[in-house]
């Protein structure tokens, strides 16, 4: 293992040829930084399944970046998961993110069962890793929005690591304290996951709140005075000062590395990136 931080950086599948175009020209800035690994998402209730198996296997394949593939339970069956976890080892990708995913109305709407499928990411983590798979998992420094309980979260984390999961990506957050907090308290149940911090730039005020309403993440404030009344240009410079301000404390306290939300655009990312060092 690397002693110098990582930087990783995640991607969702293009609805058009013209997404796609701007998600390749994002991928060829933040490529110039040598990313240790890039992340492709899945929609919600698998919405992009074929879109994120062909871009995941198309990034490694044209760049040479490791690739972690992202893998929900949403609307399949075993059989199909299985088929997809060989798509993925056929295209060279040996990580993946094990989900339980989101239904078509997000993570707080009721889960709906796929007959002779998983209900839960824990039954993936197993399958991914009787596949020969490194696998990782989400972590919810705000607490999981379906749940808002956070010693069940514990428990679940604590459960994907016994069945093998070896690191866990966050959702974003602000709040640098609250990664510390998750990171402790499973170092406090013997706990030896990995965990990464993802990281959000924020581009735009309206998006910010709409995804933190989704996810369930707190938007402290400090942040919402920051970026009161602004846009454009004026967003972008102050989301770049507060990604800065949070990494570098998630640095000074031990994290392993930074995973950025791209949203599909580079600069951001870049900027920061270069600012606190990983690159």
């Amino acid at each position: 293992m690397s002693s110098s931080p990582s930087f990783s950086v995640e991607f969702f599948p293009p609805k058009d040829s013209g997404g796609e175009e701007r998600l390749w020209q994002a991928l060829d800035s933040i490529s110039q930084l040598s990313p240790d690994y890039v992340s492709v998402t899945y929609g919600a209730g698998g919405s992009t399944r074929e879109r994120t198996i062909r871009v995941t296997g198309a990034i490694t394949n044209q760049t040479g970046i490791a690739t972690v593939a992202h893998l929900t339970c949403v609307g399949a069956t075993e059989s199909e998961l299985i088929n997809t976890l060989n798509k993925y080892s056929a295209d060279g990708i040996d990580s993946i993110l094990a989900l339980r995913g989101d239904p078509e109305g997000g993570p707080k709407s009721p889960w709906v069962s796929t007959p002779g499928g998983f209900d839960h990411a824990d039954q993936l983590v197993s399958l991914a890793v009787s596949m020969g798979f490194e696998v990782g998992v989400a972590a919810f420094p705000d607490s999981h929005p379906a749940t808002m309980d956070y010693e069940k979260d514990i428990e679940v984390l604590i459960e994907k690591e016994r069945r093998g999961a070896t690191y866990a990506t966050t959702q974003f957050f602000f709040n640098a304290e609250k990664y510390v907090q998750l990171v402790e308290r499973l170092k406090s149940r013997g706990s030896k996951l990995e965990v990464i911090p993802g990281v959000l730039p924020i581009t735009n005020a309206k998006q910010l709140e709409r995804m933190s309403l989704l996810i369930g993440a707190e938007i402290p404030d400090f942040i919402s005075r920051r970026i009161s009344g602004l846009d454009g240009d004026a967003v972008r410079v102050a989301g770049i000062e507060i990604a800065i301000d949070l990494c570098s404390n998630l640095l000074k306290a031990g994290a392993p590395g930074i995973h950025f939300y791209t949203m599909n655009n580079a600069y951001s990312t870049v900027e920061v990136a270069k600012s606190i060092g990983l690159r």
